[in-house]
C-alpha cells in the first residue's frame, strides 16, 4: 500500500446523514471475495436509474466535481459491518471521508483500507460542504503526521484536528498493513522468542 502523510485533493459534497453501509455497496454485489472491482457499484442505487442509466443529479455523475476525499453527512457507514463499503470507497480513488461522526466498525474498516476517516465537529463540516459547493474546486489540505485539515474560502483559511489511533497512524504513514507491520518486526520477534526459550 501506498504511504499517506500529506495530502491535498478535491472533494465531492454529499450532505447526505445516516448513509449506511447498503447504500454504500448493495447487498447484491458482494459475491466477489477480493477488493477489486467494488468501485464501479458504489453507491450504485444513487448513481443508476433502476433501468442502469445514469443518474445525472447524483453527485459522484456531476462534472463540475471531482477528486479523492468525500464529504459526507453525519453518521457515515452506519448499519451492517461488511468491510466491502470501504473496499467499494477505495476502489473509486477516495482515499479519505470526511464526516461528523462515523460508526465503529465502518472507521476501523476504513483504516485497514488506508482509507482515512477524518471526524470534525458538526460546525465544520457545514462550512466546507457549503464551500465546496459554492467552489467545487476547493482544494483540502490533510496533514496526518499533525492530524490537521484545511480548507480556504472568501473568509479566510479554516483548521480543525482530529483523532487517530496511534498505530493505525504509523501504518498509514508507512503503507503498512496488520501483516506487513509484524514482517517488519521479525527480526525483534525472534529476538524475543531466543531470549524466551527454556
Amino acid at each position: 500500500m501506498s504511504t499517506f502523510n500529506t495530502f491535498s485533493a478535491t472533494a465531492y459534497p454529499l450532505p447526505v446523514e445516516n448513509i449506511d453501509t447498503d447504500q454504500i455497496i448493495p447487498a447484491r454485489f458482494l459475491k466477489a471475495t477480493s477488493r477489486e472491482g467494488f468501485g464501479e457499484n458504489l453507491f450504485r442505487d444513487w448513481r443508476f436509474h433502476k433501468d442502469g442509466s445514469v443518474n445525472s443529479d447524483f453527485v459522484l455523475n456531476e462534472e463540475k466535481y471531482s477528486g479523492s476525499i468525500l464529504v459526507a453527512g453525519h453518521n457515515f457507514g452506519c448499519g451492517s459491518s461488511r468491510e466491502h463499503a470501504a473496499w467499494a470507497l477505495k476502489d473509486f480513488g477516495f482515499n479519505v471521508i470526511i464526516s461528523s461522526f462515523y460508526a465503529d466498525i465502518f472507521k476501523g474498516n476504513a483504516l485497514n483500507n488506508h482509507v482515512l476517516p477524518i471526524q470534525v465537529v458538526p460546525e465544520y463540516l457545514a462550512r466546507l460542504l457549503q464551500t465546496i459547493q459554492e467552489n467545487p474546486k476547493t482544494k483540502i489540505e490533510v496533514n496526518l503526521e499533525a492530524q490537521t485539515v484545511s480548507f480556504e474560502n472568501f473568509t479566510g483559511v479554516h483548521s480543525a484536528t482530529f483523532d487517530i489511533n496511534p498505530y493505525k497512524k504509523m501504518c498509514l504513514q508507512k503503507g503498512y498493513d496488520d501483516i506487513d507491520f509484524l514482517v517488519s518486526n521479525l527480526s525483534k520477534i525472534e529476538a524475543f522468542e531466543q531470549q524466551h526459550i527454556y
